[in-house]
């Protein structure tokens, strides 16, 4: 599933590539990931110039001179910029324009094609908290205060901050030698300076190597993220990076978690 590094490199390449060219034609093999009938969707997007491209969490934001369009992957997919001669074996949508490129669109499960006249209408990308690489310091102790519940819960709440997913939750928390478990309330104020300085620093690190490696960006090139980058994730059994005692994998709520047993004790 793509999370916040792989949409940022996305909405980095598309902002570059794709800024001032305009929509011709719209095609819609999968009408369900839409939010209009397919016939609205394309009158409200033809003819309409690209201007910017964001990203807010695990969503792509396209500012057109016409209205927004939103793109959400779901559990995996692409979006690549080809043209009608390279289209891939799979696609769901294809914008094509002017120029002749055509950027399409797939999904591996089930994914998000939107477009509304303002994000803070749109019900799910109005209701996402802020982009977790951009939240300062003081914002994430503000983020935390009051609040209860688990640590990564909270982290995984897309309404809470943006963009972290099972993927990059894991090495972050054990940067901070904080299990996955732990209650916010029970965090000091050098906990969550830990925390949070880890977590922009695992996210600004995979940005800077183009996102995770089993996904690939705009012209269809892999991330360099890889396994060789996990401290702790999906290292069930290795040692310890620290301090050498076995990894585990263990349940924490609905997701799996990887933990040192040794350097992030749950208090009792």
């Amino acid at each position: 599933m793509p999370e916040l590094p792989e949409i940022a490199v996305l909405a980095r390449d598309m902002d570059r590539d794709l800024a001032r060219r305009e929509i011709a034609a719209v095609e819609v093999l999968q009408p369900k990931c839409l939010n209009v009938p397919p016939a609205e969707f394309e009158s409200r997007l033809k003819g309409a110039s690209i201007t910017r491209v964001h990203a807010h969490g695990k969503w792509l934001k396209l500012e057109t001179s016409r209205t927004w369009l939103f793109i959400n992957l779901g559990m995996g997919g692409e979006v690549l910029l080809v043209d009608r001669t390279r289209l891939p074996e799979h696609w769901r949508l294809a914008f094509d324009l002017s120029d002749g490129a055509c950027l399409v669109v797939n999904f591996w499960w089930f994914g998000y094609v939107h477009v509304s006249p303002d994000p803070a209408d749109h019900p799910m990308v109005g209701r996402l908290g802020p982009h977790a690489i951009d939240v300062t310091l003081p914002q994430f102790e503000a983020l935390l205060r009051g609040r209860r519940g688990s640590i990564k819960a909270f982290l995984l709440d897309q309404g809470n901050i943006a963009g972290i997913g099972n993927v990059y939750v894991q090495d972050p928390l054990f940067m901070a030698r904080l299990h996955p478990l732990r209650g916010i309330a029970t965090l000091s104020s050098e906990e969550i300076a830990a925390l949070w300085h880890a977590l922009r620093t695992t996210l600004q690190q995979s940005i800077d190597l183009g996102g995770a490696a089993f996904e690939v960006n705009l012209h269809g090139e892999h991330g360099r993220w890889g396994r060789e980058h996990f401290l702790v994730a999906y290292r069930e059994g290795k040692p310890c990076p620290v301090c050498a005692t076995p990894l585990e994998k263990i349940r924490t709520g609905s997701t799996a978690g990887y933990i040192c047993p040794a350097c992030q004790r749950l208090p009792a």
